[in-house]
């Protein structure tokens, strides 16, 4: 984890840090307008890097588990039918987002999937 926090989530860092700057720096709305996909790209791979972090569990404190009965359990079965088909539409979802295809399911009672490198969540389930 050490690799990939000092490595991969600092390369979006760094380039959002220098998309920002070069934003700030100009006049020019062709250049800032030019700047948009870099900031999304690395704001985004940032934002979704953080809140990885933050929901990161060791597995021995049943990180990445559904509960089984559980409310998230019983959102994704009401939802999708079952936790299986929901991993089946989630990474048929995710697969073709720039970057990582990462992806992050959102809420309980509507359940979006939210696409942070993008800043764009759907509010009507997948």
């Amino acid at each position: 984890m050490t690799l990939h926090h000092t490595k991969h989530h600092q390369t979006y860092v760094n380039g959002l840090n220098a998309a920002e700057e070069a934003y700030s720096a100009t006049d020019s709305t062709t250049k800032k307008i030019s700047l948009q996909s870099a900031l999304k790209f690395n704001g985004g791979g940032h934002i979704n890097h953080c809140l990885f972090w933050k929901n990161l569990a060791p597995s021995k404190e049943q990180g990445g588990k559904i509960v089984s009965g559980g409310e998230l359990e019983r959102a994704l079965v009401r939802d999708f039918g079952s936790v299986e088909e929901f991993k089946k539409e989630m990474n048929t979802k995710t697969a073709a987002v720039q970057g990582s295809g990462w992806g992050w399911l959102v809420g309980f009672s509507l359940l979006e999937i939210c696409f942070p490198k993008f800043m764009f969540c759907s509010g009507t389930g997948i």
